[in-house]
């Protein structure tokens, strides 16, 4: 008789359990799927489920893969019209539509289509793809997740349009890390005569790809942002009667790569998944520098990173409003110098310009079949016309495109295209110029050569009786250059970097800097090191790479990063640090997954360990540092977490009493850049001090200095603390990740430091001495004035000329001649 209810119960429990964790493969209607269950792929790649985000109660339906252990949902199903309880399920309705019930069997969401089949199921394939189809035909979807994006990008995708449809497959961000809702960052592929792909805050353009060239087929060669070749993936553009897209397919099927817009950062991010150290690594960033910004140089005005400033007007042209530009503000962008008069044959011209991203195809006109001469004709009569170009990029084939009025969002590229823009023929010069040129330095140089030979030689005669005392001051000079060359570090050759690194494998990339790539390696004992590479192509790095080589040499403490040594064979320089396993502060910081892991202990103790590394190299090192280039991306972290000041290529020596100086050769990050450095070229341990207060409310704040969603009147991070400070409500600048952890007097206390460090004039700044005695105690502090804001001078992308920082959205100014 107890037999019964036993087993009642135990059914009971397996029911339960089976609701909670039961996968199927394919859902029918017969066979719904419950919250609680999942559906899963073929091969288990991903799956399909109910979940809701951080402390939020709100129930969604998305896609993340099955077997990585951090979920990273790819796909919602209902992200605008989230479920209020976890009795939800999907179902497949009499109409033979997938349909999202809540508890009171209202509908949420369904996929509206309207063709009817006789026995509909829905199946997850192992692309990611929830595809709902007629059982047994298995090419044919009636609807597919994959026609309406969320904010990822999956291999295979196609991100365009389907014109037979009328359907755009547009990607729009996350409103933020636990709202997945529709935010106003999206990426769109806009119909143009010659269609490319913008990013958009709202209606606003944010950034711009360039149009496809080359073959109309595969597209992607020269002018294309964050389209070039790679060893991760292919790309592949269409563009055809039915349909516009491009998509990316993974080379290598182990390989977990996704693309995904970030509304928070405002940057396009292709992850990888490194199942080592079991994190999404960041692969490639879009924008990745000040000229992407779209138009950042305004009309007919070009931006290339190593010009100072970094906008110029295109040759035939002046800007519109020489005042504004000269103060930096070049959107009003360039005007013709005056003298071009349409059609008439000594007045009107083109001058082709080598290397540039092709210009906003709003308003352009293309001919797939014409010859350049024949575009360059077509361009020549008609008045409106201001600039032609191929659409093959090597110009070796067919086709023509043609702007019209403006030249719109030119920058100068490495692979760029040529540019053929339509300027008065008196600033085009001489095309035979350089040639005669060369005959006249020819025809003097040779008799001058010849006579200088004569010269040397009866010197030489004369003077062989000399000729070991010349030998022997050649040895003592090479004496002299070797002990120049001494770095004072352990030298290794270049194959046992190539051992450790693997080739220098990609997979062992750790990032890339402005002066090359750093790769993780392990030497023949063990031990881990990073190894940065200086680049080939990186003209300025030499010098900065002795620098720090001399100076990593004469420095030792804690929370500055040790160089293990150095490589220097032929044309290759490279440092070799330590390896830090946790990366870069701001790998942490600025990953809304990651930054849930920095608590406020562990961000004090941060902070606490970057003022005492820089106190060392204002104070206590034997040579007074100034560092120049402070900033997260610079900050590794090792296996506890412990801060180490890294990347000493920009940093200046200073005698034992001398504590500031003047530049003609600005260098650093703007953004970081203490008033007085960026505009006067003035830097002193008060720069430094300037740019930890940035560090500090970066670290309490989790957001970036010159992040694009501040508002106006904020300026930067710098202005929205200030205006939080005066309007008696500091702690509302306090990261919502840190604020169970957060205690609240020491983080208006640091709130205070950092607004004390970033003061208009430097004497109203502590030094290092003083902010770690603040940070180490409970005295009062003074009350900090008006910082310096750098008005918008840092907060609206400026001019570069050298090196990149690996860091998302800053650039490091290497060259800028002070005013």
């Amino acid at each position: 008789m107890n037999i019964l209810p036993t087993i009642l119960v135990i059914a009971n429990i397996l029911f339960f359990f089976s609701k909670i964790s039961f996968a199927i493969n394919t859902i029918t209607q017969s066979h719904p799927l419950h919250d609680g269950s999942t559906l899963v792929s073929k091969d288990g790649i991903f799956e399909l489920g109910f979940f809701n985000l951080g402390d939020s109660t709100n129930r969604y339906v998305g896609i993340w893969y099955k077997n990585i252990p951090v979920r990273r949902v790819v796909w919602v199903a209902n992200r605008d019209n989230p479920i209020k309880d976890n009795s939800s399920k999907l179902i497949i309705s009499r109409d033979g539509n997938l349909v999202l019930l809540n508890q009171n069997q209202t509908l949420v969401w369904s996929t509206n289509t309207t063709t009817k089949v006789s026995s509909p199921i829905v199946q997850l394939l192992d692309s990611g793809n929830l595809v709902l189809k007629n059982n047994g035909d298995e090419n044919n979807f009636l609807w597919q997740s994959f026609d309406y994006p969320c904010d990822t990008i999956l291999s295979g995708m196609k991100v365009g349009w389907d014109k037979k449809r009328g359907l755009a497959r547009n990607i729009t961000a996350w409103k933020n890390w636990d709202d997945p809702s529709s935010g106003e960052f999206v990426s769109a592929m806009i119909l143009t005569p010659n269609p490319e792909s913008f990013m958009l805050k709202g209606s606003t353009k944010f950034f711009r790809t360039g149009p496809w060239t080359g073959s109309r087929s595969s597209g992607v060669t020269s002018g294309i942002i964050g389209f070039q070749q790679n060893p991760l993936f292919d790309y592949e553009f269409v563009n055809n009667e039915d349909e516009i897209y491009y998509k990316f397919t993974l080379k290598n099927s182990s390989v977990v790569s996704i693309i995904v817009f970030n509304q928070t950062l405002s940057v396009r991010q292709r992850l990888v998944w490194i199942p080592e150290s079991k994190i999404w690594s960041v692969y490639q960033t879009l924008p990745q520098d000040s000229c992407d910004a779209y138009n950042v140089c305004g009309a007919n005005g070009q931006c290339a990173l190593d010009a100072s400033p970094m906008c110029q007007c295109l040759d035939g042209f002046k800007p519109k409003s020489p005042q504004q530009w000269n103060g930096m503000d070049w959107r009003q962008g360039c005007v013709r110098n005056g003298n071009w008069s349409c059609g008439v044959k000594k007045r009107d011209g083109f001058k082709k310009i080598v290397g540039l991203k092709l210009p906003d195809t709003t308003h352009s006109w293309i001919d797939e079949k014409m010859t350049l001469e024949e575009c360059k004709a077509k361009c020549l009569g008609n008045c409106s016309c201001s600039a032609y170009s191929s659409l093959d990029s090597s110009e070796t084939g067919s086709g023509c495109s043609i702007w019209f009025g403006d030249l719109i969002d030119l920058r100068v590229l490495q692979r760029g295209n040529n540019v053929y823009v339509r300027v008065d023929a008196s600033d085009i010069g001489d095309e035979n110029a350089h040639k005669k040129m060369v005959e006249l330095v020819v025809s003097i140089t040779v008799p001058v050569v010849i006579v200088m030979l004569l010269a040397f030689t009866y010197i030489y005669i004369r003077k062989e009786k000399y000729k070991g005392k010349i030998k022997k001051m050649t040895r003592l000079e090479k004496k002299d250059e070797d002990t120049h060359e001494d770095f004072e570090l352990p030298i290794y050759d270049i194959a046992t970097i190539l051992k450790a690194t693997n080739n220098f494998c990609f997979n062992n990339k750790l990032g890339e800097g402005g002066f090359g790539p750093v790769y993780k390696g392990i030497l023949l004992d063990g031990q881990e090191i990073a190894v940065k590479r200086l680049s080939k192509s990186s003209g300025q790095g030499s010098q900065e790479f002795k620098n720090e080589v001399i100076l990593c040499a004469k420095l030792q403490h804690r929370n500055l990063v040790k160089v293990v040594g150095c490589c220097i064979e032929g044309d290759e320089k490279m440092l070799i640090y330590e390896y830090m396993s946790n990366n870069s502060l701001d790998s942490f910081l600025l990953d809304p997954i990651r930054s849930k892991l920095l608590d406020w202990s562990a961000r004090f103790n941060i902070i606490f360990g970057i003022a005492r590394g820089l106190l060392y190299l204002h104070q206590d090192s034997r040579l007074r540092i100034i560092h120049r280039d402070l900033k997260v991306s610079n900050i590794l972290l090792d296996n506890d977490m412990n801060p180490k000041i890294s990347d000493f290529g920009l940093a200046r020596m200073c005698g034992g009493d001398q504590i500031e100086g003047r530049t003609n050769k600005i260098v650093g990050t703007y953004g970081y850049m203490a008033p007085e450095y960026a505009i006067d070229g003035l830097f002193s341990i008060k720069s430094d001090v300037f740019s930890f207060g940035v560090l500090l409310l970066e670290i309490i704040s989790g957001k970036k200095n010159r992040a694009r969603n501040y508002r106006e009147h904020d300026h930067n991070l710098i202005g929205y603390a200030w205006r939080l400070w005066k309007e008696g409500i500091p702690l509302k600048l306090i990261d919502d990740n840190i604020r169970d952890s957060c205690v609240e007097f020491e983080a208006i206390r640091c709130i205070q430091i950092a607004l004390l460090c970033l003061q208009h004039h430097p004497d109203d700044r502590p030094n290092m001495t003083s902010v770690v005695v603040m940070l180490n105690s409970e005295n009062t502090l003074s009350i900090p004035k008006e910082p310096g804001f750098l008005i918008k001078f840092s907060a609206e992308g400026e001019p570069s000329s050298g090196k990149e920082t690996s860091s998302t959205n800053e650039i490091t100014i290497s060259i800028l001649e002070a005013r």
